[in-house]
């Protein structure tokens, strides 16, 4: 038990160690839900994304461990309101599985919440996808008519990127929770995604990168 303490603490040190500013975070999670949206033959479908309440985005989430293997990764959630985007909330994404593992990856995650079930949860300080959340794969490309049902029932939409292959992934298990140290540099104090998440207060020009970017994919408001 010592050992197996010391192999996962060691391979938590190094996730850490890889790990990027805030700000360039924001970038990347800009930048990797502008290409998805921007190739709609192999990305989310359009119909999905004007109905989602929210997204969140996970740039660079790392999978892979020696003996003990799982899921680690910090993006940011924003939801739709009158005002436009909100400003961007800070989450992490922790997942595990045990078993003989060997390598690593890292993998571009977009989830989408559509509807009130899926936003209340992530809403909250922490939530299990597929346990309190229930989520489906992300279906992907131009056929509309097949996700109308999907986004009916699913609370949440799961995607992953690895490689350049975009496609709908299983996050059941996985954890989602508030990044509270990001959120404090992020606005110079301490905030809660619940506040951020329904726009109680104007995000700082810096965080607002993201919400330009999907501002350019359709429209902001939750009223539709």
């Amino acid at each position: 038990m010592f050992k197996l303490s010391i192999i996962l603490g060691c391979c938590a040190a190094a996730l850490f160690a890889q790990e990027e500013a805030a700000d360039k975070r924001l970038r990347n999670a800009s930048d990797t839900i502008a290409d998805i949206m921007s190739a709609p033959d192999k990305g989310i479908p359009k119909p999905l994304f004007d109905r989602a309440k929210c997204v969140v985005i996970v740039p660079g989430m790392k999978k892979g461990a020696f003996i003990v293997g799982g899921e680690y990764g910090r993006g940011f959630a924003t939801c739709r309101s009158a005002a436009g985007w909100t400003g961007p909330a800070a989450v992490k994404l922790v997942g595990g599985s045990f078993g003989l593992q060997l390598g690593g990856d890292s993998t571009d995650v977009v989830l989408l919440v559509m509807n009130d079930g899926g936003l209340k949860h992530l809403l909250s300080d922490k939530f299990k996808i597929g346990g309190d959340a229930t989520a489906s794969v992300g279906p992907v490309g131009r056929d509309a008519s097949a996700t109308t049902d999907i986004a009916m029932h699913a609370e949440i939409l799961s995607y992953s990127r690895s490689r350049g292959l975009f496609a709908g992934v299983s996050l059941n298990g996985t954890v989602v929770e508030q990044d509270t140290s990001e959120d404090r540099k992020l606005y110079g104090r301490d905030v809660t995604n619940h506040e951020i998440l329904t726009g109680q207060f104007a995000a700082p020009e810096a965080t607002r990168v993201l919400s330009h970017t999907l501002s350019r994919f359709g429209t902001a408001s939750r009223d539709q």
